[in-house]
């Protein structure tokens, strides 16, 4: 059915400004403008005591430098005996990985790489040692450093040193897929991205206690005004309270200014999360444990082209190749797509810009070699569907019938036809 312009003017922004930017910390659940809690609405609530939060962390942190010490002990013993030590990595690539509908995430395969102990590699070797050395001491002295700093501690390192920080990177990148597999991920290695993760809204309420004390400040996610709360570069000591429906994964900030600002999260009951793209590993690992946890459906919303369905979709439900160590932590395999589709270009009359070359290759090879769309045939006939179109269209192309429509005609039409979303 074609869309209809819509008839009834934009509702006025009546979001109060926030005089700051921080957080309003209270100590009931996520509730509307109203103070009520929503009528029918069942509030899911994790308690978290100080000692509790702070016993799961140290036992955490005993874990993983269990795993280093072993690992380095396995070196010694061997050097001890006289024969040469080696360590295994997983192979990081699309090529050494494996899609399972019933899990529904990538897998990492069973490819490997060996470092030995080597007149040739004994740098290499030494600077992996000197890494999980590195992760050692931030996890027991409670501490933290991103690619960055762990490049620059290297300078202290004399011949171990790095010489470039896409060497002591890849390094890095090794060993967190060397100790993945034995269930432990980099933040827990306690090396952290450089950069956030992405903005929250809605009805959620964050619990986040104190590293060193314990102690849970309770973030409220209604309370920015304007604004939104900011996702951390670590997220695994977080827990939530929320009576929300579902989560919608938004990719432009923008859009989700707009659907924030206009209090979408009020009238649908459900949390917004701004993508920002392609979703840092901590916003794919926070929408994660909140559905997980909070047992809520995830729906993104996406632009219509290669790039927002195969890089920024895909990752976020299944993961990544050279990442796919990581999926079992960082996907959201729950996840569906509502939208912007194929279909929805035609249905909703949307305009258009031509697909370059590096969109048609992208899809070419998505339909080709990617394990997660070769699984899918819905996948498959919409990816078609656009390379035969020729065109790729924007979240932001639904403004063609108003700023608001997508809040008061589109979302509202899909969110009522949720069967339809593509896997």
């Amino acid at each position: 059915m074609t869309a209809r312009k819509k008839k009834t003017s934009a509702k006025k922004n009546t979001t109060k400004k926030a005089s700051t930017g921080k957080a309003v910390r209270k100590k009931t659940p996520a509730r509307g403008t109203s103070g009520k809690k929503a009528a029918g609405k069942k509030t899911t609530r994790k308690k978290v005591s100080a000692s509790g939060a702070k016993g799961r962390m140290r036992k955490q942190d005993a874990a993983t430098i269990s795993l280093i010490e072993n690992a380095a002990g396995e070196v010694y013993r061997d050097i001890r005996k006289k024969t040469k030590p080696d360590l295994e990595f997983p192979i990081r690539s699309l090529k050494n990985v494996s899609y399972s509908m019933k899990k529904g995430y990538f897998e990492i395969g069973k490819q490997k790489k060996i470092r030995t102990l080597t007149v040739n590699t004994v740098k290499s070797f030494a600077q992996t040692l000197r890494m999980m050395g590195l992760s050692k001491d931030l996890v027991e002295t409670n501490d933290f450093a991103t690619k960055r700093d762990a490049y620059y501690q290297s300078k202290n390192w004399e011949e171990a040193r790095f010489d470039d920080q896409s060497e002591s990177d890849t390094v890095m990148d090794d060993i967190e897929a060397m100790f993945s597999l034995r269930g432990t991920s980099r933040e827990q290695l306690r090396f952290i991205p450089d950069e956030h993760g992405g903005a929250v809204a809605g009805r959620l309420i964050v619990l986040d206690p104190d590293r060193e004390t314990g102690e849970v400040e309770r973030i409220d996610c209604t309370r920015f005004g304007s604004g939104a709360y900011s996702i951390p570069s670590s997220v695994e000591q977080l827990s939530f309270e929320t009576d929300a429906k579902f989560i919608l994964a938004i990719e432009t900030g923008g859009v989700f200014q707009r659907l924030q600002s206009h209090k979408f999260w009020q009238t649908e009951n459900c949390i917004l999360v701004s993508l920002a793209g392609v979703p840092t590993r901590a916003t794919r690992r926070f929408i994660r444990k909140l559905s997980d946890e909070c047992k809520i459906p995830v729906y993104a919303f996406v632009d219509c082209d290669p790039y927002g369905i195969s890089n920024i979709y895909r990752t976020l439900k299944v993961g990544s190749g050279n990442a796919a160590h990581l999926s079992q932590f960082f996907c959201v395999p729950q996840a569906h797509f509502l939208g912007v589709t194929p279909q929805d270009i035609i249905d909703y009359e949307l305009p258009t810009h031509p697909l370059q070359d590096v969109d048609i290759k992208r899809a070419k090879d998505a339909l080709k070699n990617d394990p997660f769309f070769k699984a899918h045939k819905p996948w498959q006939k919409a990816i078609e569907q656009l390379l035969k179109m020729g065109v790729r269209a924007e979240q932001q192309a639904l403004a063609k019938w108003g700023l608001n429509y997508v809040i008061e005609e589109y979302l509202p039409q899909k969110l009522a036809n949720r069967e339809r979303f593509l896997p």
